[in-house]
């Protein structure tokens, strides 16, 4: 994995150690030690390996945070540090993540073994902290009372609360005057449509707050502090308290282990929900872009792997009950008219039977028990997916495949389920897999789950990606399991009426602020199946140009979530939109893409920008159906400046716009439910 160095001591006095990945560095010297890049730097007193931050530094702006707290970053008991460690090791990018450094401080904390491993990325601001705990839990308290439970203050003494007992992360700078963003998201997008919510506040009394995401600005001197929890939606976590987030005047704690006192045992290591701290000298766009910059690393986009337009042919509702070779044969041919990639045969290809079957139901227990249930059906594909595969290739459209491990004693026989995949990808080739089905109901499920991602990753050399569905259940949500592949974000059908462009266009606008929109899987549906659903309904999806609708996808990964069979023959017009889409997407998708213009309404001009440079980049912008051709936007673009515009995609043309206040740009869209891709460069 690396060069390292280790180092046990039972008192202060250590040696110095350093080790360098690019220039990110970790050094214990004496009682201090420092881990950080050309970006950032977090010092802390090494108190027997129990870490306690003593500053935090911003090196782009060279603003220093002091902690005023003595407490320990990390909280489970108030037993006394003891062995303390320290391995430092250069880890290599291996096609998934990039080259990075990592610190691994273990240590006990009475009966309690604990594990912290801290990752840096050249030039990237932010400390990523893994947490592992083997031995005896005791006594964890997530977060605190409800405010609700609180007497009057009438004097000091009614102030003190009791301090929080779990805590994965925390910084205590001075200051009475912090500005606070907490993000909350949901997934189980077949039962929400309401995917991010926003609290703004300024920090008082200590109070609770839920969410993956915590902005905290300095409204004194500037700049501040993002953190993010890796783990699923507040909503879903394991072991879930009341908090994620606790804010306290200027201490702020990241709380929630995603555990309990079962889960821990002498006789292996528990992985804890993740935590990851980033510095930023500015406002709300510096912050993003530390953001963002740490959550690229989680999995370096591939445009040969993870760009892609999919077809997935489940949107039309026919579920299993056609799917079989002729089928799948037909289907290739017309998706490559369409210009698609990538098409993945969904439920019904095996000989096995899901729940969600058409024509007998099945079960996701005890998928092993037949022996047989992964194999192609042999009446639906006598010769094997053989046939498919190849006439793909020759198409130049890869294939994929749906999967479901097997859900009983939680994923128990995941060893399985990886050799399954294993084999299907030595066998066919095939390299995306669309998981579904998961229940993550306790640690054990998501440990075992974890093992399956990561042995079928091992056996193919990082070659198979994972598609995950995030439509209903417990499962990872928007900030874990992100190195595995991308998200398959909902179900909609025009068969229900619940399918309306601009849903699907604000759900990805509204994420995009705060999770890379090229990892979300976005789907467009065939407009000309189920009008009477819709009839009267001004944002019907009839109303839309069918290049509109997949227009609406293109910051994430497009979905054609159809049956090709079923389109009219103009449709496949749209192949001339899909193919110079194509020849921009992964140029487009390395950008830090964020929301401009109004939030999607049916009625508003929206949009994304991509900053790919800090002069250029893209815009991506709709007009929908409004009564004006003039639009104003509000970017990410400097106020003041000249901008040229240069058109790619859409209803554009060249043009040179002067930025308002807030980023603001006004430009015209002639037709309503209209897009426009445009390449930008700020004018010197």
């Amino acid at each position: 994995m690396g060069n390292y160095r280790l180092i046990a001591a039972a008192s202060l006095l250590f040696a110095s150690t350093a080790s360098f990945a690019g220039e990110c560095y970790s050094r214990l010297d004496g009682d201090t030690l420092k881990i950080g890049n050309s970006r950032i730097e977090r010092v802390y007193l090494w108190n027997g390996g129990h870490l306690v931050t003593c500053r935090v530094t911003d090196k782009l702006s060279g603003r220093t945070w002091e902690s005023v707290s003595k407490d320990p970053d990390f909280a489970v008991n108030r037993s006394k540090p003891s062995d303390g460690k320290i391995k430092v090791e250069d880890i290599k990018a291996d096609g998934i993540r990039p080259a990075h450094q990592r610190t691994t401080v273990s240590y006990s904390l009475g009966a309690l073994d604990v594990e912290r491993s801290y990752r840096v990325y050249p030039g990237v601001p932010a400390i990523a902290v893994d947490t592992k705990l083997r031995g005896a839990l005791d006594g964890v308290q997530a977060s605190e009372a409800d405010a609700a439970d609180r007497r009057n203050i009438e004097d000091a003494a009614h102030m003190k609360v009791k301090p929080v007992t779990s805590a994965l992360d925390r910084l205590s700078p001075k200051g009475q005057h912090w500005h606070g963003r907490a993000v909350e998201f949901r997934d189980i997008t077949d039962w929400n449509n309401n995917l991010v919510d926003e609290r703004d506040f300024i920090s008082y009394r200590k109070t609770n707050y839920r969410g993956n995401v915590l902005m905290l600005r300095d409204g004194e001197h500037g700049g501040g502090f993002v953190f993010l929890k890796e783990a699923p939606c507040s909503g879903v976590q394991l072991a879930y308290g009341k908090a994620d987030f606790i804010s306290d005047f200027g201490n702020f704690t990241v709380t929630g282990l995603g555990l309990d006192r079962n889960d821990v045992t002498p006789d292996k290591w528990t992985r804890a929900y993740g935590s990851v701290l980033c510095t930023y000298d500015g406002g709300e766009k510096e912050a993003l872009e530390a953001l963002r910059a740490y959550q690229k690393q989680c999995r370096v986009l591939d445009p040969s792997r993870d760009e892609m337009v999919m077809m997935n042919t489940w949107g039309d509702r026919s579920q299993d009950a056609k799917v079989n070779e002729a089928f799948c044969l037909s289907e290739l041919e017309k998706a490559a008219k369409l210009g698609i990639t990538l098409f993945q045969i969904d439920d019904g290809w095996q000989s096995g039977k899901s729940p969600n079957s058409a024509v007998a139901k099945g079960s996701f227990k005890d998928i092993h028990r037949s022996g047989d249930y992964w194999t192609p059906d042999p009446k639906k594909y006598p010769r094997g997916l053989t046939p498919i595969v190849k006439r793909g290739r020759e198409l130049g459209v890869e294939v994929g495949l749906w999967f479901n491990p097997s859900i009983q004693d939680d994923f128990a026989d995941w060893e399985k389920d990886a050799a399954t995949v294993v084999g299907l990808w030595k066998k066919y080739g095939i390299r995306m897999f669309k998981i579904d089905g998961l229940t993550i109901g306790s640690k054990r499920a998501e440990e075992n789950l974890r093992k399956f991602f990561d042995r079928v990753l091992a056996d193919t050399g990082n070659a198979v990606m994972f598609n995950l569905d995030a439509t209903a259940s417990r499962r990872g949500g928007y900030h874990m399991f992100n190195e595995y592949g991308n998200i398959f974000l909902e179900n909609r059908y025009t068969d229900w009426g619940n399918y309306y462009p601009y849903w699907t266009l604000r759900n990805l606008w509204q994420l995009s602020k705060y999770v890379p929109a090229e990892r979300l899987q976005v789907e467009f549906l065939n407009k000309w199946r189920n009008a009477d659903k819709y009839e009267g309904d001004a944002f019907a999806p009839g109303v839309y140009d069918f290049a509109y609708l997949f227009a609406t996808t293109m910051a994430g990964q497009p979905l054609a979530w159809m049956e090709a069979s079923n389109l009219p023959e103009e449709a496949f017009a749209v192949k001339e939109l899909v193919d110079a889409y194509r020849a921009v997407q992964h140029d487009f998708h390395k950008g830090l893409i964020l929301p401009v213009g109004e939030e999607p309404s049916g009625r508003s001009f929206s949009g994304f920008q991509s900053l790919t440079d800090a002069d250029e980049g893209y815009l991506l912008l709709y007009r929908e159906d409004t009564p004006g051709a003039c639009g104003v936007f509000e970017t990410w673009l400097p106020e003041g400046c000249r901008v040229s515009l240069v058109p790619v995609l859409g209803n554009a043309s060249a043009t040179e716009v002067e930025v308002g206040r807030k980023g603001a740009i006004e430009l015209t869209l002639s037709r309503p439910n209209d897009f426009a891709m445009y390449r930008y460069k700020i004018k010197p």
